[in-house]
């Protein structure tokens, strides 16, 4: 019997609005596990509450009950600075548009959370470069986003959640804006890196063709999980 710990555990995890006298149930009790070199994919309506989910796991967003463990250490027991610390150290947040600083090149966008950390700067800039390679863009490392293709920029952002090393990868939508081809060579990349880098991902998007990179398929139905595959 494996003794690994899950990467991500939600426990009981709940998330209600209030509208006026109405309460809206986003997600009700909602348990998961993902384990190290699992990749998971969250699949649902607008408004189902995949992006509440998410918010909540990256600890972003305080859910009305429950709890989120990153390697068996609850998230929402921790005080702001622990926090923190997570999510800069142990969770790399990929999104639908890249949010790379114009003014950077490649290397240097994907640098910046490590140096934000304090890893030094040669350090910092060699594991940038290995990640960009990894990712067929060691060509393009002194290029700025603007001189990228939407794939290429999509594919520094999700390098650039790999620099700090995360236990853990959250992304919504990270294929939103790219069109099917784009599509199918970004989540494959980000797929293999996740893999090969031991980490483990939970993933939204509404692509269904992107089914065969996950390991499992859950959907965001009445607020509550349900495995499709």
């Amino acid at each position: 019997m494996s003794n690994v710990a899950p990467v991500l555990t939600l426990k009981d995890l709940s998330r209600r609005y209030q509208s006026g006298e109405d309460e809206l149930v986003v997600l009700d009790k909602v348990d998961l596990h993902i384990m190290p070199g699992e990749i998971v994919g969250l699949i649902g309506p607008s408004g189902s509450g995949k992006s509440s989910l998410l918010h909540a796991a990256g600890m972003l967003e305080r859910p009305s009950g429950g709890d989120v463990l990153i390697e068996g250490h609850s998230g929402w027991s921790a005080n702001d600075e622990q926090r923190t610390g997570i999510r800069r150290n142990r969770i790399g947040f990929v999104y639908q548009f890249h949010h790379l600083l114009p003014e950077f090149d490649a290397i240097h966008n994907v640098a910046l959370p490590a140096l934000i950390a304090g890893r030094p700067r040669r350090e910092a800039l060699a594991e940038a470069e290995r990640l960009l390679g990894v990712l067929n863009l060691g060509h393009r490392l002194r290029h700025q986003p603007a001189q990228l293709s939407g794939g290429e920029q999509q594919r520094v952002a999700i390098a650039r959640a790999m620099i700090n090393n995360p236990v853990l990868i959250l992304a919504d939508e990270p294929t939103g804006n790219l069109d099917p081809d784009t599509s199918t060579v970004v989540f494959a990349a980000l797929s293999d890196l996740v893999r090969n880098e031991g980490a483990a991902a939970l993933i939204a998007t509404h692509n269904l063709e992107l089914a065969k990179y996950m390991d499992r398929v859950m959907s965001v139905d009445h607020g509550h999980l349900v495995q499709k595959k």
